[in-house]
């Protein structure tokens, strides 16, 4: 690992050491807005992610992974499979189990232009390294004056996974999300994870990459167009997963695909609803919900972070701000119970949505509506 730094800094004439302060700048992502083809072939979530890994290392000898397992093992969810025999302990670097010292190699390295992807075994570890990805990372952009770009990814599994308890077990969409210099990125399907890691690997400021463990085995039709090595999707725009008129529903990572399934039900019973996968929690996409809801009048938000101060409040917040005028009936926050998670299983089940919650969700919005104020 420092046999490259000191290689990449030294074609650029620097010898400050990884820490130091560094003007090097990247030149932005230009990424646009592309309509896809209908899906040719089914691709894990797991494959994709390694699938972008592999091309942005090769199209780029900036871009390199460090963090626990990720060489020899391979990944400890096997997402990097491969990537050390391709690329070398150089540019795949197994790091000590420490969170805070890794990341900040990695912060440091990012600098003076490199480009690192930093893996977590899972973002409760990263509480760890909090002080590295915030005060290192989100903010030297804006302390340098905008002299100083921090192109760095920090990705892993984020959420509930099963039967791994309180301090394994836990979305930090909503902690990331509230960070101004920070991007918060929660793909959902293969093609999600494919075009926003690369996106992600190539923009100019830290990015948050918040995966979900349950889905790495899951397969997912792609677009042709998601399979070639130039693919990206912007950074900050939600997709429509699925068009209706009678309710939205908002809901990221996993949860879109329980809030698919719940309109499949809703379906039946006559209500159409309308699915967002959110893709981008920092920036949100506002305009697309809101659009949404002025169509729909009435709003649904799944997710399995806490209640309180969650992405769901803060899009019923943005909601409540630019289109009250057009609800019918109250908002309907859909998350995860607010107690630390539970081991035990059936305990476990309880304390995160499940696809009935949302169903009941979405048919209280539609049976009821805003109370009016009586005449004074």
């Amino acid at each position: 690992m420092w046999g490259i730094i000191k290689q990449k800094l030294g074609a650029r004439g620097l010898s400050a050491p990884v820490f130091g302060d560094c003007m090097h700048r990247l030149r932005p992502m230009a990424s646009a807005i592309r309509r896809y083809s209908s899906a040719t072939k089914q691709m894990t979530v797991r494959d994709a992610l390694n699938s972008a890994l592999d091309e942005e290392m090769a199209a780029d000898s900036d871009v390199f992974l460090m963090g626990e397992e990720v060489g020899e093992y391979q990944g400890a969810y096997k997402i990097s499979k491969g990537l050390l025999d391709k690329y070398g302990s150089e540019r795949v670097v197994d790091t000590p189990i420490t969170e805070a010292g890794f990341t900040g190699i990695g912060v440091g390295a990012a600098y003076h232009g490199l480009k690192p992807v930093v893996e977590f075994m899972t973002f409760n570890f990263a509480m760890q390294a909090i002080d590295q990805i915030i005060n290192s990372a989100a903010k030297t952009n804006y302390m340098s004056a905008g002299k100083i770009n921090v192109p760095i990814v920090f990705r892993g599994p984020n959420g509930p996974a099963a039967g791994v308890g309180a301090q394994h077990s836990q979305c930090y969409g909503a902690w990331y999300g509230s960070v101004p210099g920070l991007k918060v990125l929660v793909p959902y399907s293969s093609e999600d994870a494919r075009g926003l890691l690369k996106a992600a690997i190539r923009d100019p400021d830290p990015v948050v990459f918040l995966e979900n463990e349950m889905l790495y085995g899951e397969s997912f039709p792609v677009s042709t167009e998601a399979l070639d090595s130039s693919f990206s999707l912007p950074i900050g725009k939600a997709k429509i997963e699925r068009e209706g008129k009678d309710v939205t529903i908002t809901a990221f990572s996993k949860m879109v695909g329980y809030a698919l399934k719940a309109a499949e039900i809703l379906e039946k019973e006559g209500i159409n609803a309308e699915v967002i996968n959110l893709r981008s929690i920092r920036p949100l996409d506002r305009a697309t919900i809101n659009a949404s809801v002025r169509k729909t009048n009435r709003l649904v938000t799944v997710e399995e972070g806490f209640p309180q101060h969650g992405v769901g409040a803060e899009i019923c917040a943005t909601v409540v701000e630019d289109s009250f005028n057009y609800l019918d009936t109250p908002v309907e926050r859909i998350a995860g119970a607010d107690v630390p998670t539970p081991y035990a299983a059936n305990l476990e089940r309880l304390a995160f949505p499940q696809i009935e919650d949302v169903v009941r969700a979405a048919k209280r919005t539609c049976c009821r509506s805003v109370p009016m104020a009586a005449n004074v």
